[in-house]
């Protein structure tokens, strides 16, 4: 299995193809683009309908194998699997939870940080782990975070010999708990880092400096946010188990995803690609709409960060909507570098209608403002007993826009992270704090660690160089 990039061919470059290996530990290709496989892998009816009943690290090793080819031996893609996931806290990993007759809650939030990155950190985690150990290397690992990737990295990463981490967050934009899953980290080869600025800045920096050939190698600099190629193959397992459970392949299954950076929602369009009969995926946004309005109106066009009780999804630059376009103008690299460089100058891009009528064949979407997000909190806990944080909210208000659950096909909403990592939005909504699991006991009461930054490219540079020189 080979893979190449977004932007392969464009500006005159021909970014070569490399390992799976290889893509999981660069990141970001050297051109700006983002690694997708060189050929769709796929699954049979035959294979998918015996994944039914099957422990979720199983059915995680036969993707993630389909990803990694001959760069890793069967039985060390189980064995990180089987390890990534005993991490959780439910047997089921990602269990499904039946809200109304064919509307159901897909938990994503029982890992070790109570959030669906933690799906995809763990194994990500075991996987440097492996190549880096072979290789006799050390890299530095440099994420943005809106909130959640952020604590699922430094859970994963820290204590590890080969690996140094630094995360970088809004200053003031982000829950506290999702804050000190992060800052109470003690461990040597972890900073965070308090950034003056939004999301969108720290994305921007880090996006920077891998494009800085000279930095990069000083540091070894490698990524996993989710314009990490593994983290999409691993976030797409889920929508195999869950759809599975609920009767594919012999009938589809629909999904919602809250989402802000596209990850989520592009793992739904692998799986599909995979042979998983999806019928309908919904992008749901909150206020921060660049992708509910891309895909509605045909403009992806990003305007104003604006603060919301969804803070993880608070971001107008969705990195992982690259591969998308990539697919919709069929695998055109030189026209989809020209797109997203021309977006880097001038904020927008108008979509190639084909290329709209490709996407919209499988994603709708849908933009939930804050009096919505919190209604159907409210709303979620009368009618059924459950408490939801906000951006399982906005996924469950953007589903209902388009009615799916009153259909045959069963409805999935994906609930991104636990209630209790947003306990001021869910109180101010239900009236209820939600208590936090055993995962977060503590945190209050342990010191945090971090430093802060201006949004500024150059001292971020500076500091991860004193970082790794220390």
């Amino acid at each position: 299995m080979r893979y190449i990039s977004t932007r392969s061919g464009s500006a005159g470059a021909q970014t070569p193809a490399i390992g799976f290996l290889d893509a999981v530990l660069a990141g970001l290709a050297p051109d700006g683009g983002l690694y997708v496989p060189e050929q769709w892998p796929s699954f049979t009816r035959e294979e998918i309908a015996a994944f039914a009943g099957r422990p979720y690290a199983e059915v995680a090793a036969a993707v993630i194998g389909k990803f990694a080819g001959d760069a890793l031996d069967r039985d060390d893609v189980a064995r990180m699997c089987a390890e990534a996931y005993a991490t959780f806290t439910h047997p089921a990993v990602t269990p499904l939870r039946e809200l109304h007759p064919n509307l159901w809650l897909l938990e994503l939030f029982h890992g070790p940080t109570l959030a669906f990155k933690d799906v995809a950190m763990q194994l990500l985690a075991r996987l440097y782990e492996k190549a880096l150990a072979a290789q006799r290397r050390t890299m530095t690992i440099v994420c943005a975070t809106s909130g959640d990737t952020g604590g699922a990295a430094v859970e994963a990463f820290r204590g590890r010999a080969n690996v140094r981490i630094v995360a970088l967050f809004p200053d003031g934009r982000i829950s506290e708990v999702q804050r000190r899953f992060m800052t109470t980290a003690a461990d040597a080869n972890v900073r965070t880092v308090a950034v003056q600025g939004s999301f969108d800045d720290c994305q921007a920096m880090v996006k920077s400096m891998f494009l800085d050939d000279q930095f990069r190698r000083a540091v070894d600099l490698s990524g996993v946010n989710s314009i990490n190629w593994a983290r999409i193959a691993a976030q797409a397992v889920y929508y195999f188990t869950a759809g599975v459970a609920l009767g594919a392949p012999h009938r589809p299954v629909s999904f919602a995803v809250p989402t802000g950076n596209f990850g989520d929602a592009f793992a739904g369009y692998v799986a599909h690609k995979m042979g998983l009969p999806i019928e309908r995926i919904v992008i749901a946004t909150n206020g921060n709409d660049i992708l509910a309005r891309a895909i509605e109106d045909g403009r992806y066009a990003r305007g104003v960060v604006m603060a919301t009780q969804s803070p993880a999804m608070d971001i107008q630059i969705a990195s992982n909507f690259e591969r998308l376009y990539f697919e919709a103008v069929r695998r055109d690299g030189v026209e989809t570098g020209r797109a997203f460089r021309a977006f880097a100058e001038t904020g927008s891009i108008e979509i190639p209608p084909a290329a709209l009528a490709s996407m919209r064949e499988l994603f709708r979407g849908a933009s939930v403002d804050e009096h919505d997000t919190a209604r159907t909190i409210l709303a979620t806990f009368n009618e059924t007993g459950e408490l939801i944080d906000p951006h399982t909210a906005v996924g469950l208000a953007g589903a209902q826009r388009f009615a799916l659950a009153s259909g045959a096909t069963p409805l999935v909403v994906l609930s991104t992270a636990h209630p209790a990592k947003f306990p001021e939005a869910v109180e101010a909504a239900a009236g209820v704090v939600p208590p936090l699991p055993r995962a977060g006991g503590g945190l209050a009461d342990k010191p945090e660690r971090f430093d802060r930054l201006p949004a500024d490219v150059d001292a971020a540079k500076a500091y991860v160089r004193a970082f790794v020189g220390a």
